[in-house]
């Protein structure tokens, strides 16, 4: 049980959570079980007193990719006035995709990345010739939902698209250039959930045929899955070289996917504000509502 009946935990939203969200609705009664009370303000609520709460665990705040700084702003406030989780650090270091030239240094397999900055006016056909991709794939160094994505082939069509994509985004943002990994439209995207360090469950996502967007945004379905232990090894290691610190990650999901070799590949490592696909993972829920009310008492 937690300290005190009457702990509460803020889980920050945003304004325009669907109705249909209810993803999260596990978590929130394996709380009230464990004697906390809940909280759900849009992350962005001027009235909210983030100071009356004993822990804040940033949950569906899904428009942050589009007020960054604000957002990074607002977390810095809320971890002077109580508990943020995950850590504070880790969510300035996760929200920016640079985090995975990290982890690439520290010896996670990842995607194959060529960093288009902000103001840069690349050529992308002989970026294409030099690396031999047949096609391609671009997105924002900050987005989520498939935000600003593009998969082009390595034709003077697609290059043309690829180009006409870049020149409006590259004035305002980092842009990622990758081989386009078509293995996701059959095997799709496998996802590892973690909670306080050790691994809960794992998801496959399957877009739409043809698609490439794993989020049941577009249509894609999800299923349970089990991990090989080579998978699983992957998924772990990836979590190892993000934690820095003598504490675990109260939760994380790795996102991998097999590239045409059927290697597979960190795709991303959310830390900040993933689906934990808990209608996947019988006791997910309750393990992460522990590990949420242990770290209260040890605060």
């Amino acid at each position: 049980m937690c300290k005190t009946a009457c702990m509460l935990i803020a889980l920050p939203s945003y304004a325009q959570l669907p109705d249909w969200e209810v993803d999260d609705n596990p978590l929130h009664e394996a709380l009230r079980a464990n004697g906390a009370n809940l909280a759900c303000p849009a992350w962005d609520d001027p009235e909210f007193d983030w100071a009356a709460c004993d822990a804040c665990v940033i949950r569906t705040t899904w428009d942050y990719h589009l007020r960054l700084d604000e957002f990074v702003a607002w977390a810095e406030r809320v971890d002077r006035l109580t508990l943020l989780l995950n850590p504070l650090e880790i969510l300035q270091w996760n929200t920016h995709k640079t985090y995975l030239r990290d982890l690439e240094q520290r010896g996670v397999l990842t995607i194959p990345t060529i960093w288009l900055d902000r103001g840069d006016a690349p050529e992308v056909g002989p970026l294409l010739d030099e690396r031999g991709w047949r096609a391609a794939f671009l997105k924002p160094a900050v987005g989520a939902t498939s935000r600003a994505t593009l998969r082009f082939d390595a034709t003077e069509a697609g290059i043309a698209q690829a180009d006409e994509h870049l020149r409006g985004l590259l004035a305002q943002e980092t842009m990622l250039l990758q081989p386009y990994l078509r293995r996701v439209e059959s095997a799709g995207e496998l996802s590892a959930i973690f909670i306080d360090g050790q691994f809960s469950h794992a998801v496959r996502k399957i877009p739409l045929p043809g698609d490439y967007r794993v989020q049941d945004d577009f249509g894609a379905k999800d299923q349970s899955t089990d991990l090989s232990e080579s998978q699983l090894a992957i998924a772990q290691q990836c979590i190892e070289a993000a934690n820095t610190s003598n504490m675990a990650l109260l939760y994380a999901r790795v996102d991998l996917l097999e590239d045409d070799t059927g290697t597979l590949r960190v795709n991303e490592l959310e830390l900040v504000e993933p689906s934990l696909f808990f209608r996947h993972g019988p006791g997910a829920a309750d393990m992460l509502a522990g590990a949420i009310c242990k770290r209260v008492r040890q605060s």
